[in-house]
């Protein structure tokens, strides 16, 4: 096989979208959760009692990075690379898997760095009146309701595609 045989191979192309959303959707996590931690280490250094509430705040942006992982997960499910006997795929199937992953991988990066900054907000708001902790949570969780939107969207696309 030439090697621009394999780059348009079907199992090449699902594993490249199982690929891009864990690397893409856990950028954006891992540049949120040190956003938000680097916030959370000011605070606790004047305040080391308010640990706990700022690292739930830090937390937050990174479940992003797991709807990747799961993503790329059911994909690899899906075309037999984990639990079962590979199959092989045609071009089309793969560029329909990589199209699925497409969704969390974008909409997670984004998400993932919105929520930090929501979170990062949230730990102004913790310092300054530690008792507003929910309040600072439900404001960086409601950004989570798109990252959701996508994994479904991601999860939903993969189901629908045969191999």
């Amino acid at each position: 096989m030439k090697w621009y045989e394999f780059l348009i191979s079907g199992n090449f192309l699902a594993l490249l979208g199982a690929s891009l959303a864990v690397i893409i959707a856990g950028l954006g996590s891992a540049k949120a959760v040190g956003m938000v931690g680097e916030a959370a280490a000011g605070v606790v250094t004047e305040d080391p009692d308010r640990f706990g509430q700022t690292l739930l705040l830090q937390a937050l942006p990174g479940t992003q990075g797991i709807y990747g992982l799961l993503t790329a997960f059911v994909i690899l499910n899906k075309i037999g690379i984990v639990g079962g006997t590979p199959k092989v795929l045609t071009s089309e199937q793969g560029i329909l898997l990589l199209a699925a992953a497409l969704p969390i991988a974008i909409v997670g990066y984004f998400s993932a760095i919105a929520q930090g900054r929501a979170a990062t907000a949230g730990v102004a708001i913790v310092a300054k009146r530690p008792q507003e902790l929910a309040k600072a949570i439900t404001y960086a969780a409601m950004v989570e309701t798109y990252a959701v939107l996508a994994l479904l969207g991601s999860i939903l696309m993969i189901f629908g595609i045969k191999v």
